[in-house]
């Protein structure tokens, strides 16, 4: 932990900070609750689907595509507003919203065929000033599924 958050946590030192007990650090609340998605199972034993720590929330990667929500993967924009969507839901679950959100990577198949198709299922979505956003690009048949356009996850604030 830098100096920086550790005054962040109510705490005069990193040292302090990491010798709070109780799975607490002091002015900043619980280090580390899981949140599972309610319209999932449960996830791998190595992932969770988000982690709230103190006033934030930083959710895992959410695809833009999962064969039990549709029978086809759709196009890009398809598959940006499926994800805001999960990724709403969650952000609510964890105490936070939309509104909320800092920052927001996507990893994005095929960037060149697809990120105007990205731009547009995503305008609307967050209220102004619009968080923080970058993109990492790969090719299609590196996202861990066939057909999957987009991944997206986030840091947020919790209200």
């Amino acid at each position: 932990m830098t100096a920086g958050v550790a005054a962040l946590a109510g705490a005069a030192t990193p040292a302090q900070a990491s010798q709070a007990g109780g799975g607490q650090v002091p002015g900043w609340g619980p280090r580390k609750v899981a949140v599972t998605r309610k319209d999932r199972k449960a996830p791998h034993p190595l992932l969770s689907h988000a982690i709230r720590s103190g006033p934030l929330v930083f959710l895992a990667g959410i695809g833009g595509w999962y064969p039990e929500d549709r029978a086809e993967p759709g196009n890009a924009k398809v598959q940006v507003e499926s994800a805001l969507r999960a990724m709403k839901m969650l952000l609510e679950q964890a105490g936070s919203s939309m509104a909320h959100v800092l920052k927001v990577h996507m990893t994005v198949a095929d960037p060149n065929r697809n990120l105007a198709l990205i731009n547009e299922g995503y305008a609307g979505h967050f209220p102004d000033p619009p968080p923080a956003r970058s993109y990492s690009g790969c090719g299609v048949d590196q996202m861990g599924r066939d057909g999957v356009l987009v991944q997206i996850d986030c840091i947020a604030l919790v209200e």
